[in-house]
């Protein structure tokens, strides 16, 4: 029971439960934006006040596909909030607030051709870019380890 407690008790389930919770209220908040307010907005210019009454019969089937319409929107909707609103920020904290990459690739001195790191000779004009000193360095970093 104490490996339970640990489980459930841990941050990334509580914290998972809440936006569980959180995402449901604004799926409901988002459905009631397009149902009260969308749907008449593009009803006014449409002809249509709302799309949850349009529907079609087949063989005495009912087809709401107004419903779907509605469902549509709000998924848009919703998707779009969350992109604008949670995606792109947080993007950009995180392009702000990350170390730059570091360099796999530096320039040959003599023709300035991106070569990896750690080459001895450049694959494009075959020149010697050794650097003598590093070179020494690591020879002596490796014999010690």
């Amino acid at each position: 029971m104490s490996g339970f407690r640990k489980f459930v008790l841990r941050g990334n389930v509580v914290d998972l439960a809440v936006a569980v919770v959180i995402g449901a209220a604004f799926g409901a908040v988002v459905q009631a934006l397009v149902k009260d307010l969308i749907t008449p907005l593009i009803g006014a210019f449409g002809g249509v006040p709302d799309f949850s009454a349009m529907f079609f019969t087949v063989n005495g089937s009912k087809f709401l596909i107004g419903e779907f319409i509605n469902a549509v929107l709000s998924f848009l909707l919703l998707a779009l909030i969350v992109y604008y609103f949670v995606v792109l920020p947080v993007a950009r904290l995180v392009d702000r607030f990350s170390p730059p990459a570091a360099a796999v690739t530096r320039e040959c001195p003599y023709c300035l051709s991106k070569i990896p790191l750690k080459a001895v000779r450049c694959a494009f004009c075959t020149s010697d870019v050794e650097d003598k000193v590093q070179s020494a360095i690591d020879q002596i970093t490796t014999q010690t380890s």
